[in-house]
């Protein structure tokens, strides 16, 4: 039979167990009329033969999601359940791990359970009673979920505000603790609060940040140490980034002090102080014939009277002006430069050996004119 599906309804199963056997009816239902979709059912092994009726109703329901999740992950589920403890069980605090394992593995599904008398839950109970191989298979029920192993209760990654956030939520106070570790815990409390599905903290700086935990933790550091955003800092520049970003757990700082020191860059880069510095030289920056070097070559002998050469070189360039002269004072020197001046505009600075010829009183006052 060809069952068409309308996808803007949400999905209804129908679970029930027997001493035996575990069965679920999946369907839509338009109006009044249920209209199946989908039978299936299973035999359960010695060992769970022996569960409770609680235990095996909520395998049922583990066994009807696992079959049927291609259709249900993204949907609303409505499960018809004639056992109305079901229901009750996914707010109980201190159920048995393995319903605590399987009702974890369903939290990743929207569902709502209705109870439905015995009498009203024909198509499931009938599946329970049936002796038929058609429908029912031999092999046994399997109640782990894909990736299952990665969705498994440990306690030792439990998050640091747990807390404080079940508290919030559930209103539920940890046990064990002492009359003062109560006090401190109610006193830290009142700097929290839940805004689903997260739990934030009004920090001491007046911030709001979102508390996280775990390989996030680690994640963030990263992107604020060495990301796009980041610059190889400190530890301490470092913390500040990831709180600056909003968010907060009580080990920002020993963790940016760990990851700092792990880090390859960081340690190739080590801490170089002004002491472990070369010098530098400094480069004055300049447009061509904007600076020029002057000087003098000689004495030479004397040729045609003139004894000395007046070398002038821009610094950009390398362009080079030279100018026999039969002396090398002053009086040669400004001659010289208002025919470069005339010839290359006025420079901004012109560098010498600071010799008399270049530093007097005649040069100063022509500089000034200029």
């Amino acid at each position: 039979m060809i069952v068409s599906l309308n996808w803007n309804l949400s999905f209804e199963l129908m679970c029930d167990a027997s001493d035996f056997a575990v069965e679920t009816v999946l369907g839509q239902k338009d109006g009044k009329n249920f209209h199946p979709i989908y039978f299936a059912s299973k035999t359960l092994n010695p060992a769970q033969q022996k569960y409770t009726i609680t235990e095996k109703e909520l395998m049922a329901v583990v066994f009807a999601f696992d079959k049927f999740r291609s259709y249900l992950i993204l949907s609303k589920t409505i499960v018809h359940t004639d056992h109305s403890a079901l229901k009750h069980l996914f707010k109980k605090q201190d159920a048995k791990p393995r319903l605590i394992r399987w009702i974890l593995l369903l939290q990743e599904f929207d569902i709502e359970i209705k109870d439905k008398k015995g009498t009203e839950n024909v198509a499931a109970d009938h599946l329970s009673r049936i002796d038929n191989n058609e429908t029912s298979d031999d092999s046994e029920v399997d109640d782990n979920f894909p990736g299952e192993t990665l969705m498994e209760i440990n306690t030792r990654d439990e998050p640091w505000f747990a807390d404080f956030a079940n508290y919030l939520v559930g209103d539920i106070i940890p046990k064990g603790m002492t009359y003062q570790q109560k006090n401190k815990f109610f006193s830290d409390l009142k700097h929290y609060f839940w805004e689903e599905p997260y739990l934030f903290k009004v920090c001491s700086d007046g911030m709001i940040r979102r508390c996280v935990y775990g390989p996030e933790t680690r994640t963030i550091l990263d992107q604020c140490h060495h990301g796009p955003t980041g610059g190889h800092y400190g530890p301490n520049v470092t913390a500040k980034k990831v709180l600056d970003s909003g968010f907060y757990w009580p080990t920002i700082i020993k963790e940016a002090h760990t990851l700092v020191r792990l880090c390859e860059a960081c340690q190739k880069t080590g801490n170089i102080s002004k002491r472990d510095e070369m010098p530098l030289t400094n480069i004055q920056v300049c447009e061509i014939f904007d600076v020029w070097g002057i000087d003098f070559m000689g004495p030479f002998p004397k040729s045609h009277k003139f004894e000395y050469i007046l070398v002038a070189v821009d610094y950009v360039s390398k362009w080079a002006e030279a100018q026999a002269l039969p002396t090398n004072d002053a009086r040669v020197v400004i001659t010289f430069l208002k025919k470069l001046f005339c010839r290359f505009r006025m420079p901004k600075a012109l560098i010498s050996d600071r010799g008399t010829h270049f530093c007097n009183k005649i040069m100063e006052k022509t500089m000034k004119i200029y």
